[in-house]
This record gives C-alpha cells, sequence and structure tokens, in this order.
C-alpha cells in the first residue's frame, strides 16, 4: 500500500485569500478534531482532480492538528480498465461490465484491503475517507474497526447505466456516511439520510493556481511552442470522451475563419488509473495532425501545473466542452485567473458559473462556437464575466472552504450526526446546493416557517422557491 510523499502547508497562509467567515469556523472545527487520525485512499497520486486535491488537503489537515495520511491502491492494467467502464457506467456509458470483470474488481479489492489492514497508520485510525469508485470495495474487505467511514463521489451519478450501480452500491452501503458533489447525484436507491452534499474546490497557492505575471506567462508557452501574439483558446481537461474534445476541435474550426491567426490548445493529462486515456489521445492526434493550429499537449511531455497556470492566465478564452461532469475544477481554475469560460451546462459546472458569473453555458457544438466568437469579439464583456466569476471562486470554491465542510462532517459523524442532517439543520448552508454562504449583505436568503436561509446565489434560491411551491 503506496503511502503518497507530500509537503508541508499552513492554514495561515490563506488568510490572504479565503474569507474569514471560512478561515475562522474552520480554525473552530479543527480545534475540536485535534489529535484524530484520517487515512485517504485513492486511485491515483496524479493525473486528476482527486490527486490534485489531495495533494493540498492532506497536509493542511496536519497543519490543523489532524494527523491525515494518503494511501494509493494497487492493481494490474486489466483491474483499472474495468474501474474505467464502471466509472464510464456510473456516468451513463453502455458499455456492459461482465461477470469475469466483477470478479477481478473484487478480487483486486481483497488484495488491497488485506495490504491496507496491516498497515500502521491504518490500524485504530479514526476516519477513513475513500475517494471514487475505483476503490471503494477495498473497505468492505479490510479489517476496520472503530472508526467511521466515509465513501466520497466525485463523479456524475445521476444517470447511471441499468445495474452499474447495483455492483458499486453494496459496498457503498456498508459506509458510515457519503459525500456527493451535488443532490441530483445521489442514486435513488441510497438509504435516506446516508449522503453530504460537498463541491470540491482549488488550492489557490498551488503551482497551478499561485500568481504568475504575464512576463513569465509569455515565456513558459513560448517555450514549448505557442506563439504569444496570437489569440488562443484552450481545453484543459484529461483526455476522456466525456470531455469531448473532438468537438472542441469542431467548434474551434467554426471559429477559426472569423478571428485571424486564432489558436486551440488542448492540454490533457494522462493517468495511472485511466488507460481509455491512450485512446481518446490517439483519436485526437488523427484529428489535429495537419492542423498545425491546434496543439495538443500533455503531462507525460513536460506539461506540468506551471505550463496549465500560463495556459489558463493567457488564452482568452477557457473551454470545458464537457458532456457529463461531476464538477470541473478546471472552470473555477480559469476563473480565479480572470479568464472567462465557455462550458458545458453539466454536472457541477452550471453551479461555478452561477448567476452569470465567469462565462457562457453551451448545450452543442455550434453553441460552443457561437459563444467562442461572441467573447473573442467582445473583450469588455470577457473582462466583466471574468472578475465576477473570481469572486463567486473566492467565497464558494478555495479550498479552506472544502476543509470546513470535511472536517465539519467528520465532526458530526464523531458526535453520532446522520450525515444528510448537516445540510437541513445548518443555517449556513445553501439548502439547494449545500454550499457553505455567508452571512450579510449580498447574500441572498428567504425566510420559511421563522427559518432563515441562505443561498449561494439567486439561482438556487429560485430553485428552492420553486421546489418549495
Amino acid at each position: 500500500m503506496q503511502t503518497v510523499d507530500i509537503g508541508e502547508l499552513s492554514v495561515s497562509a490563506y488568510r490572504k485569500v479565503a474569507p474569514d467567515w471560512i478561515v475562522e469556523p474552520l480554525l473552530a472545527v479543527a480545534e475540536r478534531l485535534r489529535g484524530a487520525r484520517v487515512v485517504h485512499l485513492s486511485a491515483t497520486p496524479y493525473g486528476g482532480g482527486v490527486s490534485e486535491l489531495l495533494r493540498s488537503a492532506v497536509p493542511l489537515y496536519n497543519d490543523l492538528g489532524v494527523r491525515a495520511t494518503w494511501k494509493i491502491i494497487s492493481g494490474e492494467p486489466a483491474f483499472f480498465a474495468v474501474t474505467k467502464k464502471l466509472h464510464n457506467a456510473l456516468q451513463g456509458g453502455k458499455e456492459p461490465i461482465t461477470d469475469a470483470e466483477i470478479r477481478r474488481y473484487e478480487e483486486t479489492s481483497r488484495r488491497n484491503a488485506e495490504q491496507l489492514s496491516a498497515d500502521p497508520d491504518f490500524a485504530g485510525c479514526d476516519f477513513v475517507f475513500v475517494h471514487d469508485p475505483q476503490p471503494a470495495a477495498v473497505l468492505s474487505f479490510a479489517d476496520f474497526r472503530g472508526g467511521k467511514s466515509v465513501w466520497r463521489c466525485h463523479i456524475d451519478t445521476s444517470q447511471p447505466a441499468p445495474g452499474a450501480w447495483d455492483h458499486l452500491g453494496k459496498f457503498v452501503e456498508g459506509y458510515d456516511a457519503t459525500v456527493f458533489t451535488m443532490a441530483g447525484f445521489v442514486p435513488p436507491s441510497l438509504s435516506p439520510g446516508r449522503a453530504d452534499i460537498i463541491s470540491p474546490a482549488i488550492d489557490p497557492l498551488s503551482p497551478k493556481n499561485m500568481s504568475l505575471d504575464d512576463r513569465t506567462a509569455h515565456a513558459v508557452l513560448n517555450w514549448i511552442g505557442i506563439e504569444p501574439d496570437r489569440p488562443l483558446v484552450t481545453q484543459v481537461s484529461r483526455f476522456d470522451p466525456w470531455k469531448d474534445p473532438l468537438g472542441v476541435i469542431e467548434a474551434f474550426r467554426l471559429v477559426r475563419p472569423e478571428v485571424p491567426g486564432l489558436q486551440l490548445a488542448l492540454v490533457g493529462s494522462m493517468a495511472l488509473d485511466d488507460p481509455e486515456g491512450w485512446d481518446v489521445y490517439r483519436r485526437i492526434g488523427e484529428a489535429s495532425r495537419t492542423d498545425p493550429d491546434i496543439h495538443v499537449f500533455t503531462n507525460l511531455t513536460g506539461v506540468g501545473n506551471v505550463e496549465v497556470n500560463a495556459f489558463q492566465r493567457f488564452s482568452s478564452v477557457m473551454i470545458q466542452k464537457s458532456i457529463r461532469e461531476g464538477f470541473g475544477l478546471v472552470v473555477s481554475e480559469a476563473l480565479w485567473k480572470g479568464t472567462p469560460v465557455v462550458a458545458g451546462r453539466t454536472g457541477g459546472i452550471p453551479l461555478q458559473v452561477a448567476d452569470d458569473a465567469g462565462g457562457i453555458l453551451v448545450d452543442s457544438t455550434a453553441g460552443c462556437a457561437q459563444s467562442l466568437l461572441d467573447l473573442l469579439r467582445d473583450p469588455g464583456r470577457s473582462a466583466a464575466l471574468a472578475a465576477a466569476g473570481r469572486e463567486r471562486v473566492r467565497r464558494h470554491f478555495l479550498l479552506p472552504r472544502l476543509l470546513l465542510d470535511e472536517l465539519t462532517l467528520l465532526d458530526g459523524l464523531a458526535h453520532g450526526d446522520p450525515p444528510g442532517a448537516l445540510m437541513t439543520r445548518s443555517d449556513h448552508r445553501d439548502p439547494v446546493c449545500g454550499l457553505t454562504t455567508p452571512p450579510g449583505p449580498g447574500t441572498p436568503t428567504e425566510v420559511r416557517d421563522g427559518h432563515r436561509y441562505r443561498f449561494c446565489s439567486r439561482q438556487c434560491r429560485t430553485a428552492f422557491l420553486r421546489d418549495q411551491s
């Protein structure tokens, strides 16, 4: 069982960027959990949003006095081929999973459980956080006594393929709590009151998101072959069919005749647990090979966090043309850097650009092309959208808010509170989307039956009123 090496981070550094109404409650709940031992279990130490979150969150757990470690499961390529099929099926993919593949999944999970049970960090820990479908079954076979367990789902499970949830649900039911990104992602068959809703967040001080001056960004992109004096649009994502990279290429080709010199960059990460990525990468290569204005980069060819940072800062518009999406943190990353987005109307993306903050939502390739063209032609509108988007990210999608929500969940579990009660009882959580919301002017509110509800956006308030009517 691999333990991921992590650095040291301090919560005090985040006071410069995160609101006090987030940081102060975070310190208070962390003090109640001081000395608790937490193990985070995931599938890969690099190449995706989960690994990026844990890379920053685990050091901050420790700085707050909560003793946290991060473990990685192991498996043969055939195992990760099965978990990718399961991942796709949970998001609505149609490729069936065979009985032999389920047996492989369970057998590999048992072997990982044996390793985990023998791990000294796991023995006697107070909480275990298991992330996504790949390691979900491990805890069912492990020797875990006395602590509380949480399964954290980072993908859109609102419309799973028939039978997909049946394979996973029998393992998930064994957890003390589950966490989903949005209420609409919670499977109807999950036992009532078992789910909390917590949106992910970005680390504003990580190499991908830290301040990067224009001169440095210019030099970084020039070094890898981007012409800084020409307009640029970019999509940053895994090479995954759900991100629709071929649709991005088609939209770009519709826009290019109207914007002289326009360039497209597709920046993808190849992850240990995603064998399908190589096939998508090949198809992108075939579609772009004869087009010198399309640039394709990966983390395996020297494009890492700093380069992504430069792309997100330097691009005129960022694209996230997802068909299905768990959340799409690259949207918040772009907005934090003051760059507007054109993104698919799916998953957690609309939550990040609620109330017209940050960008334009689209439902088709033609819509993507037209929205790109509109923003490229109107720099004033682009700047206004981006500024509103950055403020929304500051209020709702920075790492300290995520830590506050996670530690509040663990504190509740330690005191016997059911996970589902955390939203319904809280006076600072949006009852629609679950986001922690600030008091005071600027926060939409509504009073019902003597209780004042706070909302992260007018959009969520409207949804609440519609559901109450």
